[in-house]
């Protein structure tokens, strides 16, 4: 399959992440190169205690170490160490399938894009415990609601990235919650992006996945709740403040139709405690509306940062 426009490309890179992957990654390697031999292949080892560098390097990849334990700081140092105009971002583990990268190249250069995302058709059925793919779908359903009804596989790992992508990412993230964090980035600057569905498959024999249900998944709502925060702070606060206002009422409403029936107020601690959940109400929206205003001239900034490069 052949790639329109091939003068417009320097360089491709493939990036895979790694911990403790010595019996996939050198497959893994060989798999991309079959399919990408113009590219470079980048491993960058996550402190693995086995023999993950060198599988890598018998597979004909560049491998390089990163020390801070974590996908999101692997994927940190490799978007500032790589140059490159089109990164291929897979896992080690041989799960995606590498077949699609050419395609999904093909996609983003042909339509001038700064993202395509590998979504996983078969993710629930091939590679997940019931409850990753329960959480899996509840976040995927919950960042539709809150952020954006473009993507349908946030958690996917099997992405193209186009160069002004990578260096304007502002990645904050440590562990697997980076690539929701890569959504929302996408997300709040409008980015043109696009999804091709692929085939996901079971892990090798003798490698396990390094995600851990209930302390990850609290981890990746925590983020987005924080990322909820830092680019919709109206929408965050008022909420809030929605919910602070509907328990005033509740109280408020039966001490008020007392005073009118009666001309008395005989739950006097209801009353202080209405009022001050209301005065609460107030300060949350006020909050949201001065954040608001920051939040836009931040989000000015980033865009300016994105069209620089």
């Amino acid at each position: 399959m052949s790639i329109k426009n091939t003068d417009l490309i320097k360089n491709i890179v493939v990036l895979l992440p790694c911990h403790n992957e010595t019996a996939s990654i050198r497959k893994t390697v060989e798999d991309f190169r079959s399919i990408l031999p113009e590219a470079v292949i980048y491993v960058y080892d996550n402190l693995s205690i086995d023999n993950t560098s060198e599988e890598a390097l018998k597979g004909g990849a560049i491998v390089r170490s990163e020390q801070r334990l974590g996908k999101g700081n692997v994927v940190k140092r490799m978007f500032a160490d790589v140059d490159a105009d089109i990164y291929l971002m897979a896992d080690g583990d041989g799960t995606y399938d590498y077949k699609s990268a050419r395609l999904m190249i093909q996609v983003l250069i042909n339509q001038n894009l700064d993202m395509v995302i590998g979504t996983r058709i078969n993710v629930y059925k091939s590679a997940h415990r019931i409850f990753h793919g329960f959480g899996n779908q509840f976040f995927n359903n919950f960042y539709r609601v809150v952020f954006d009804q473009s993507f349908t596989d946030i958690f996917s790992g099997y992405r193209v990235f186009s160069r002004r992508f990578v260096k304007s990412f502002p990645a904050i993230s440590t562990g697997f919650e980076i690539e929701a964090e890569m959504s929302v980035h996408a997300s709040q600057l409008r980015l043109p992006i696009a999804e091709i569905p692929t085939s996901y498959g079971s892990r090798m024999e003798g490698t396990e996945s390094k995600l851990r249900t209930v302390r990850d998944g609290f981890r990746i709502l925590f983020m987005l709740l924080i990322l909820l925060k830092e680019i919709r702070p109206l929408q965050f606060f008022g909420t809030i403040a929605s919910l602070m206002f509907l328990i005033f009422m509740i109280l408020f409403i039966p001490i008020f139709s007392t005073y009118l029936e009666t001309g008395l107020v005989p739950r006097i601690p209801s009353l202080i405690l209405s009022v001050g959940i209301l005065m609460v109400g107030v300060v949350f929206l006020q909050s949201g509306l001065i954040l608001d205003s920051v939040a836009r001239g931040r989000l000015e900034q980033k865009r300016m940062s994105y069209l620089k490069i």
